[in-house]
């Protein structure tokens, strides 16, 4: 499976039972990503990404567990380490920012190969971050 994840410059994700930041151009990139695909989710990110357009999104509260290979999951809230063998390739959105945070993503890039790095103007934010890893073999 594919994770997508949006992360501050220490892997935060949420804060409060919140996710931290959002960002129109990020969703945007999202929704391009995922056009002709299979989007799963849980209920909290369907909330703003479950009107998104072109794609076939899959409301779940354990989507991690029901996605399979090739398939894109957005992960906001979700500890990804129980699903580490399932996962070839993250996309990480980088904030550029720390923020607070008493959620991180559990997973250690230095663990997976950078394949690609991009930087853009979001909409809240002066530049936003985007990586692809893949799973070194």
């Amino acid at each position: 499976m594919i994770v997508i994840v949006c992360l501050d410059d220490k892997k935060g994700m949420m804060f409060n039972h919140r996710r931290q930041s959002r960002d129109q151009v990020v969703t945007d990139r999202i929704q391009k990503i995922c056009a002709g695909k299979r989007l799963w989710m849980n209920a909290y990110s369907d909330k703003l990404y479950g009107s998104l357009e072109g794609m076939d999104i899959v409301v779940e509260n354990d989507f991690l567990s029901l996605a399979g290979s090739g398939e894109i999951c957005l992960a906001e809230s979700d500890a990804l380490m129980p699903f580490i063998k399932k996962i070839e390739q993250i996309i990480v959105y980088w904030w550029n920012r720390t923020y607070p945070a008493d959620v991180y993503l559990d997973l250690d890039l230095s663990q997976w190969e950078r394949k690609e790095r991009n930087e853009f103007l979001g909409t809240s934010h002066k530049k936003i971050t985007e990586e692809r890893y893949e799973r070194r073999i």
